[in-house]
């Protein structure tokens, strides 16, 4: 049972900065990722990185997020820097295992303007 625990939300004001941290439990996993669902919308993309390090950015974060994982630790990381109001949702940590998708239970991200 792969099982993951996030860390990191919080409350912080815009053009500040959080780090986010999700740890997997089992063994590797072939893409590791952020997604976030803001309140009255769908949950969407924030960015992934592959085993191999090939990373994938939704346009709105692209050069103020970075994605990092440790494949040894099954950890990924997500540093957010000049944070905005829209950036407030719940982020979710989420892994693929072959055909099969492993969601963490969330952590709440929010910016006050």
């Amino acid at each position: 049972q792969v099982q993951l625990v996030e860390s990191g939300g919080g409350l912080v004001q815009a053009g500040g900065s959080l780090r986010l941290s999700c740890a997997a439990s089992g063994s590797t996993f072939s893409i590791m990722g952020w997604y976030r669902q803001a309140p009255g919308k769908q949950r969407e993309l924030v960015a992934h990185i592959s085993s191999g390090g090939r990373t994938n950015y939704a346009d709105s974060v692209k050069g103020r997020f970075t994605i990092s994982r440790d494949n040894a630790k099954n950890t990924v990381d997500l540093q957010m820097n000049s944070l905005k109001p829209e950036d407030t949702a719940v982020y979710y940590c989420k892994v693929e295992q072959g055909l099969r998708n492993y969601w963490g239970q969330g952590t709440q991200v929010t910016v006050s303007s």
